[in-house]
């Protein structure tokens, strides 16, 4: 294989690791569009206290009018002001979130997949998104509100990332580093519940939700379970149900940990800029291959018996013959780029499971409401606005 085909072999590599790291990068992003955060803060709420009384006699003495939710007509009977039982809601969400990539594997054509986790290393890995989503719920149960999301966005994500290769001294060296960015449409469905109960005008909410994303890249969708508990207080305002609400609480996702995929070739080709890199990167690795035989060669057979010596080379080599399968594997591959495949298989997880976020919402009577919400004090970040519209069945 000549230098120059080296060099157009490794970019083929960079472009695949891109890919990976996107596509589910992207399906990270959908989930967050598909969150707990889509839900509008309402809930059954218990009046107390004496300013109260005419508002609970009311409540016990009028007849509750709708089928939902189930137990209804018992909840008012106790004193339990309801929300009206069905609702439509429209989301705007911003998010931004750091990723852990690991486990990696390619492989070309459905042949074996190469383990490159010991010589990629994946220095940033970030997901950005903008969407909407449109939300449907009913209360199942005067403290059960269940829901479907519809949701439609644009993910980017920017990875950045570095071939990393031992010398004969076993010290790791980065020969090859580069980022990109890439931008997705998408579309998904989930579905939640949320148990919540008020007194007073105080609450608390347990939401859960459920997430499948199926993207054309991904053997199998992608689930991920969101659990985002929350309390705060109502608070009332000069007309008749209108209220100001703020709250605190938490954000905890939990993503499957595997990714399996696939992606043509030809349309990982053709990157800008790379070539200067490329062509350093290919002088490095080749440098450091020497290192390791001349350091190996130059022992004496009781040195190389040694296991601190032994373990080293081994390790060295074990991570040139990863690079080195898997540029043969893309050299085959090429000979007919518009029919070749690349395979990958990995690992993933949040950088960081939990976040902290606040919110309010104002609602200016029981049909109408409108929300915000911000989510902190981790390596993700989320903003989301909500309009709500809330009608009696």
């Amino acid at each position: 294989m000549s230098f120059n085909e080296q060099s157009i072999h490794l970019g083929n590599l960079r472009r695949v690791l891109f890919s990976t790291g996107f596509t589910f990068l992207v399906v990270f992003a959908i989930i967050i569009l598909l969150s707990g955060m889509a839900y509008s803060q309402v809930y059954s709420n218990k009046e107390v206290g004496k300013k109260n009384e005419e508002v609970i006699d009311s409540l016990k003495q009028t007849a509750y009018p709708y089928m939902l939710p189930i137990w209804g007509k018992k909840a008012a009977g106790l004193g339990f002001e309801l929300p009206y039982s069905a609702g439509l809601g429209f989301n705007f969400i911003w998010q931004k979130s750091d990723l852990i990539i690991d486990n990696l594997q390619v492989g070309f054509n459905n042949g074996p997949l190469y383990n490159l986790d010991e010589v990629v290393r994946f220095n940033n890995a970030t997901s950005e998104l903008t969407g909407y989503n449109f939300r449907p719920d009913i209360w199942l149960f005067p403290f059960l509100n269940v829901y479907g999301v519809i949701a439609k966005g644009n993910p980017s994500t920017s990875v950045d990332f570095g071939v990393w290769v031992p010398d004969s001294t076993n010290t790791w060296k980065e020969v090859f580093s580069t980022s990109s960015k890439a931008e997705f449409g998408s579309t998904s469905m989930g579905f939640g519940m949320t148990p919540t109960i008020g007194i007073g005008g105080g609450w608390l909410a347990l939401d859960m939700n459920f997430t499948w994303s199926d993207i054309s890249a991904l053997e199998k969708p992608a689930f991920a379970f969101i659990f985002g508990p929350r309390m705060g207080k109502s608070f009332k305002l000069g007309r008749p149900d209108q209220t100001i609400t703020f709250w605190v609480g938490g954000f905890r996702l939990t993503l499957n940990s595997g990714t399996e995929g696939a992606l043509p070739l030809d349309e990982l080709l053709e990157l800008d800029g790379l070539e200067e890199k490329v062509n350093m990167g290919i002088e490095r690795v080749a440098d450091a291959q020497g290192q390791v035989d001349a350091w190996w060669n130059n022992l004496t057979p009781p040195q190389q018996a040694n296991p601190v010596n032994k373990a080293k080379y081994e390790t060295a080599n074990r991570a040139l013959t990863a690079a080195g399968n898997v540029l043969n594997s893309a050299d085959e591959a090429l000979q007919n780029a518009e029919n070749s495949s690349v395979q990958y298989s990995l690992d993933k997880r949040p950088k960081d499971k939990w976040n902290f976020v606040i919110g309010s919402q104002y609602q200016l009577n029981k049909h109408f409401m409108i929300r915000a919400e911000y989510g902190f004090l981790s390596s993700r970040t989320q903003f989301i606005g909500m309009l709500q519209y809330r009608f009696g069945l």
